[in-house]
């Protein structure tokens, strides 16, 4: 019986034996694939019998296309053929017929008991020894932070020359000087672009970072980036994945999520490095954003693979504060002056809705809850204060918010902030930077037991609106502010970043400069206002 063909002839095959898509076999399609141009062909090979259900699922989510698939049950495989990207049909760039079929690349296979779920996650880097200082720099003085500063909450649009370089020097064909040298040419745009805006403290707008949690990963010791698309095998549901990843706008193709393979160190800045830069640019008061311990456990816990390391994910929370105390330190040396910690995971452990509702994807928080609501606040607060413990306050802002990847605002999170105050009460931080324009967020009377030495960045501006809303609402907005809190208490902001995930920006670069510039004219068409009635 003649063998069955593919319609198409493919540009390179591989054989993959009985590696399944978590044990190896997606980062052999990787390695085939890249190399190939766009529309070009790639045969995969398989006796795994789990490959047929999830190939497919990781071609959606990759925008490749999976062009056809033989079964050949007399000998046990089957055979798949993939295309590059979108599938042009006979547009297909055909191989050259001067040149043979590259031949299928056989792969051992390998033998013993198959496990559908949590497979062991192939590692791709070597477990080196985690630096752990024992001296650490004097904290240095840091600009002052006047009342009614307008600030961006953090993250900005990036350029398509930067999310280019950004890709590619997470992909390793970008060498790191390069890419630095790039990214400082980005925030000097950024920098330039508040100027105008005339706001008070700047940020770099996050340049340097694919998003605004996960780039951590790409500076630990023992810890990795992996395409998110690659996280299919080792959830429970792929299909319920899937489905998430496409309802909430995730640019999955391009997300990459931190996996820890050892013991976590910390031998280079996190993200001190972009707080030296942004100062060699100007003299206003720099903030800088650090994603949070709870976060960061939260993501970066996956039984799969960081059990190698440690037997829990409170073990490894111990090592992830320790990491940001380390950075902390060398911020306050540098003089930062506001040093926000990002935990808007915490709006998921409360409202989050398990019941095909809308499960937020806000943070990539794949790890799900370990405890109860009220036992998941205790341990993100016991991470919260080990973090902050002995730092000056008044330098510490925490940032909470509902979930920023989609301008659709049915799919993010509601509810007000009456469940964390006890929690703001408790910490050490002189500042809430807190998400307050848009209705999902509740009312201001649900902060009404926070501590009043504890300042808030009020959020006056749905940052996620495509066009400027009247000055008049955000003067409004201020003044609701100011009457809740006094105003030594108030600095001004939007919601959250302009583009917490690289790839997908909330809005452009030019509306995002008029947003700060209309929050500049609202504060001072509000002082004005005021000093007209006093």
């Amino acid at each position: 019986m003649a063998e069955a063909t593919h319609p198409y002839a493919p540009h390179t095959s591989f054989d993959g034996g009985d590696l399944d898509c978590g044990n190896g076999l997606l980062l052999l399609i990787r390695q085939h694939i890249d190399p190939l141009d766009p529309g070009q062909l790639l045969e995969i090979i398989s006796y795994e019998p789990t490959v047929p259900d999830d190939l497919p699922s990781w071609c959606r989510l990759t925008g490749n296309e999976l062009v056809n698939m033989i079964e050949e049950t007399d000998q046990g495989r089957w055979r798949f053929l993939v295309c590059k990207g979108a599938f042009a049909g006979a547009d297909t760039p055909s191989a050259d017929p001067s040149e043979p079929e590259s031949a299928p690349q056989p792969v051992a296979k390998k033998r013993g008991a198959k496990q559908r779920k949590r497979p062991q996650m192939p590692v791709t880097q070597e477990v080196v020894t985690p630096t752990v200082p024992t001296d650490f720099p004097a904290p240095a003085s840091a600009p002052q932070i006047a009342p009614l500063s307008v600030m961006t909450m953090g993250s900005w649009p990036r350029k398509p020359w930067l999310l280019e370089a950004v890709h590619e020097n997470l992909a390793g064909r970008m060498p790191e000087d390069q890419f630095q040298a790039t990214a400082d040419d980005a925030v000097e745009l950024v920098l330039a672009a508040q100027q105008r805006a005339g706001v008070d403290v700047v940020t770099d707008g996050e340049m340097r970072r694919d998003n605004y949690s996960s780039f951590v990963a790409g500076r630990l010791q023992n810890c990795q980036l992996i395409p998110i698309t690659d996280l299919l095998p080792y959830v429970d549901d792929p299909e319920e994945f899937e489905r998430e990843l496409r309802a909430l706008d995730v640019p999955a193709g391009d997300v990459r999520h931190p996996a820890v393979f050892g013991l976590l160190g910390r031998d280079k800045p996190l993200v001190a490095h972009e707080v030296r830069f942004l100062q060699s640019l100007t003299d206003a008061p720099v903030k800088v954003c650090l994603p949070g311990p709870y976060l960061l456990t939260r993501t970066m816990w996956m039984e799969c693979v960081s059990d190698r390391a440690y037997e829990s994910r409170e073990e490894m929370a111990v090592d992830i504060v320790r990491v940001l105390r380390e950075e902390l330190h060398e911020l306050y040396s540098l003089g930062t002056a506001m040093i926000q910690i990002d935990e808007p995971v915490l709006t998921e452990v409360v409202y989050s809705r398990h019941d095909g509702g809308g499960r937020t994807f806000m943070c990539g928080a794949l790890d799900e809850l370990s405890g109860s609501v009220d036992e998941e606040l205790a341990f993100a607060q016991s991470l919260l204060e080990q973090l902050t413990e002995g730092f000056d306050p008044q330098r510490l802002a925490l940032h909470v918010c509902r979930g920023n990847w989609t301008t659709d605002e049915s799919a993010a999170l509601e509810g007000d902030y009456a469940p964390f105050v006890d929690l703001f009460a408790a910490l050490n931080v002189g500042t809430l930077s807190l998400e307050l324009a848009t209705p999902r967020a509740g009312s201001l009377d649900a902060l009404s037991g926070i501590r009043e030495d504890q300042r808030v960045c009020v959020s006056v501006l749905n940052q996620k609106q495509q066009a400027l809303e009247p000055t008049e609402d955000v003067v409004a907005r201020i003044a609701a502010a100011v009457e809740a809190f006094g105003t030594d208490r108030v600095l001004l902001s939007t919601d959250c970043g302009f583009a917490t995930f690289a790839d997908n920006p909330i809005v452009a670069d030019r509306l995002a400069q008029q947003q700060l510039a209309q929050i500049v004219q609202a504060r001072d068409t509000y002082l004005q206002q005021v000093g007209d009635t006093q």
